[in-house]
């Protein structure tokens, strides 16, 4: 067993998951810029000077594109449903202009909700990985990518004319549907032999409701919520020590005191109380 005082806080891991699904999203982008860069250099359809003179423009767009910092804004901002598919159009245009793979676009209806920036953002990086997952089965020719709206959701289809051999257990999906759940997400995987493949993705919009918890029904001091909520976290007593800058004497009187005002006998009592809260009729 991990020594207490060596766990990582919540805040820390929160960070580190966060820079680990910016890296992945830069790979991604990353990885699409070079399929396209290698697909305009191979094409036959182009001189080699026609070819240099795209991949340079295609080169410096993606240069300005890691330079630009508004993905640092897109959990704040919100992107029309057509702007958003648009992107992503833009995104894969080299690909599909010059690739041995045809993409088709199926445009969202004008009409649809904006979506959250980091909605937006994650669905773009959802249909680039799964074209690049064609891209690299080297089975398909053809992918159709559709997206709509239902007011509640952002619904994404994505279908190849492959042997119709993926399952949702693929490696190739893996990241997929951990950004899919990471969203609270459904990932739908369907393929017929020799027919093709389907993902169908639905995305909320709307971001889940937070455990309400028992700070909302005892009176409590702002410290003693703070504490509670790490408590029910998960969050050691260093943890809690190292994220509120208290002493670990401090946080375990604090704990006392939540123990006795909720009538719990335990650490895990006391979260599992301040997580039940929200079950609760006349609660919200």
């Amino acid at each position: 067993m991990v020594p207490e005082d060596l766990l990582p806080s919540p805040a820390s891991r929160q960070l580190v998951h966060e820079h680990a699904r910016a890296i992945a999203e830069q790979a991604d982008r990353h990885a699409v810029t070079l399929e396209s860069l290698l697909a305009m250099l191979r094409s036959t359809r182009l001189e080699d000077r026609a070819a240099r003179t795209m991949a340079i423009d295609v080169a410096t767009t993606a240069l300005v594109g890691l330079r630009m910092v508004t993905d640092q804004q897109r959990s704040t901002t919100l992107e029309p449903v057509v702007g958003a598919f648009a992107r992503l159009r833009n995104d894969l245009r080299p690909l599909a202009r010059f690739g041995k793979l045809d993409v088709q676009f199926v445009e969202p209806p004008t009409t649809g909700r904006a979506l959250p920036g980091e909605v937006a953002h994650a669905a773009r990086a959802i249909v680039r990985s799964a074209v690049l997952a064609f891209v690299d089965s080297g089975q398909s020719q053809r992918v159709r990518i559709q997206w709509d709206c239902d007011g509640l959701n952002l619904l994404i289809g994505i279908r190849d004319d492959g042997q119709g051999e993926l399952t949702v257990h693929d490696d190739s999906l893996r990241p997929i549907a951990e950004r899919v759940a990471s969203l609270n997400g459904e990932l739908t995987v369907s393929a017929v032999a020799g027919w093709g493949s389907s993902l169908d993705i639905r995305l909320p919009l709307d971001p889940p409701v937070e455990p309400q918890l028992l700070a909302d029904t005892v009176e409590l001091s702002q410290r003693e919520r703070e504490v509670l909520s790490l408590v029910s976290s998960g969050a050691r007593n260093r943890e809690i020590a190292i994220e509120l800058a208290i002493s670990e004497n401090t946080v375990k009187f604090h704990v006392s005191n939540l123990l006795a005002k909720a009538g719990a006998r335990s650490r895990g009592e006391l979260a599992a109380l301040a997580r039940s809260v929200q079950s609760r009729p006349g609660t919200q």
